[in-house]
């Protein structure tokens, strides 16, 4: 039987070691990790080749264990430039099937493939296709969910194609009781650790249970279970256990206007001084207006959190004010910024800070002040330094702050997402 649309949940196999081993073909043979720091040999294994996987390396664990359980494990550092870069080669492939591509992760994609797929033939014909031109182009694996529908494509590769030889299957929805009902509900979408001890006290081990149980009914039990706010995720549940997904694949559905645009760093050591601490803020101010000044907008509140490193007894404070007019101006914002440090800050050293804008209006539109007659070219002065970083990098233009011993504008531009690029 056809299906009704043909969705494709594209996954590329171990990503991050796959790039590395495609730009290192020495290593091709050897067992490979891409993690924190490998000349300490420490840090967290962010991906690991199907050959470290054999003996036993996960994802996730300390670098320390995996050596111990592979000592010739080759160590690579993080390029979240390149991943980045690789990723966006592989959107534009898939784009050259489908215009209907949604990013869901670095390297996981949606695609519908409904209104082309007469051209390349079957759905796996297809599958094969691009799978092919992708490993020959940049040696990277990749294997295809496909179903009818995001939800049970995503089922299908993570519980099928993952784990077949071909790297490709359909997951029929006139087929879900031979099929997906018959396994564990620990892999259902959505269903981590925690809920599967859950769902197994209340004797729905499986997602075919799941699934043959009346919505009214599991709405109960998962009252009787987490209170009378839940059923909400009853029928959620219930949907993906049943493989119901009425959600389009959509470009460009993560690309949503934000509430918040902001950013926290953690501090290498305890920040003590005052003036210590007005360099990061300014550090973050910047780089938040930046990020403000590329998507085109203003925000109207400028909030602050700063947090000592001690858990146990929590200092720091986290607040916020309403500028008089938005702005996405650094010196404006940080302004107002350090009238939130100086009010609130406890004294206690600082291992982390937080700067974020909001109530966010068009950057296009704005009321002209008799007062502030150099607005206009403050704007187009740091538009044009936003140019330059993006041409160039972040650390082409710093301020004098950021080379003193408290900045970090220098170190944090060597980083994308904490790790390096």
């Amino acid at each position: 039987m056809p299906l009704n649309k043909v969705i494709m949940l594209a996954d590329c196999q171990s990503f991050y070691a796959s790039v590395e081993k495609a730009d290192h073909p020495e290593y091709r043979d050897l067992p490979l990790v891409v993690a924190g720091d490998p000349e300490r040999r420490s840090g967290i294994i962010l991906a690991a080749c199907p050959l470290a996987k054999s003996f036993g390396v996960t994802t996730a664990e300390r670098l320390g264990d995996s050596l111990a359980k592979c000592p010739n494990l080759v160590i690579i550092r993080p390029r979240m430039q390149l991943y980045i870069d690789i990723s966006m080669r592989i959107t534009n492939i898939y784009k050259s099937y489908t215009d209907l591509v949604e990013p869901y992760s670095i390297d996981e994609q949606f695609l519908d493939v409904t209104g082309s797929l007469h051209l390349y033939g079957s759905p796996e014909e297809l599958a094969h296709h691009i799978q092919t031109r992708i490993q020959a182009e940049l040696g990277i694996y990749t294997r295809f969910g496909i179903a009818e529908n995001k939800m049970l494509a995503k089922m299908a590769c993570d519980n099928y194609a993952k784990k077949n030889g071909s790297g490709i299957y359909i997951l029929r929805k006139d087929r879900l009781e031979e099929t997906l009902w018959t396994l564990p509900v620990a892999k259902m979408f959505m269903v981590g650790s925690r809920m599967t001890r859950h769902f197994n006290a209340m004797g729905l081990e499986t997602i075919g249970k799941v699934a043959a149980t009346p919505l009214e009914k599991l709405k109960l039990m998962m009252r009787r279970k987490f209170g009378k706010n839940s059923d909400i995720n009853a029928e959620l549940y219930s949907r993906i256990a049943n493989g119901i997904d009425d959600s389009p694949v959509a470009p460009g559905t993560h690309e949503i206007a934000p509430k918040v645009i902001g950013h926290m760093m953690t501090l290498p050591r305890d920040y003590q001084r005052l003036e210590e601490i007005k360099v990061v803020l300014l550090e973050l101010t910047e780089l938040v207006c930046q990020r403000c000044r590329g998507k085109g907008y203003m925000g109207h509140v400028v909030s602050v959190g700063l947090m000592g490193a001690n858990y146990d007894q929590p200092t720091g404070f986290s607040r916020q004010m309403k500028m008089d007019d938005p702005s996405n101006v650094t010196n404006t914002v940080y302004h107002a910024a350090v009238q939130l440090l100086l009010r609130h800050w406890d004294g206690y050293p600082v291992r982390k800070v937080g700067v974020s804008l909001s109530q966010f209006s068009e950057d296009g539109e704005y009321q002209l002040s008799l007062f502030d007659t150099k607005r206009e070219k403050t704007m187009a002065l740091e538009k044009a330094t936003d140019a330059l970083k993006q041409k160039y990098g972040d650390a082409i233009i710093l301020r004098a702050a950021s080379v003193t011993l408290a900045g970090q504008a220098q170190h944090r531009s060597e980083k994308i997402g904490g790790h390096y690029k």
